[in-house]
């Protein structure tokens, strides 16, 4: 699966419609690798930009960013891309991510 995490300064996770890009991953199931930076300019001032961070994402299936706001989250569901909202470094996201991840796909008994 892809994962898009946003960010303006390439360390840590931002707000989704702030983002000036995304780092992009494929998660297997159990390695995470990393992809490629893709850009989201922003015209500063500007508000509701989250239609240029859709669009950079367009091809990814889940979306991990501090926060989205109400017209960012209708359109990433539009888009059928998960939202998942933390904060902090982006390693320390992603790290949280596979725990989860791999937490959830245990069997319960």
């Amino acid at each position: 699966m892809k994962i898009a995490v946003a960010t303006s300064n390439d360390k840590d996770v931002d707000h989704f419609g702030k983002a000036h890009g995304f780092m992009i991953y494929e998660f297997d199931g159990k390695e995470m690798n990393f992809i490629e930076k893709r850009e989201s300019p922003k015209i500063k001032g500007e508000k509701h930009q989250w239609q240029k961070s859709l669009d950079a994402i367009n091809n990814c299936e889940i979306v991990i960013c501090a926060q989205a706001g109400l017209k960012g989250k209708f359109g990433l569901k539009n888009a059928g891309i998960q939202l998942v909202e933390d904060e902090g470094s982006i390693e320390d996201v992603l790290e949280r991510f596979v725990k989860h991840y791999n937490f959830m796909k245990k069997p319960l008994f």
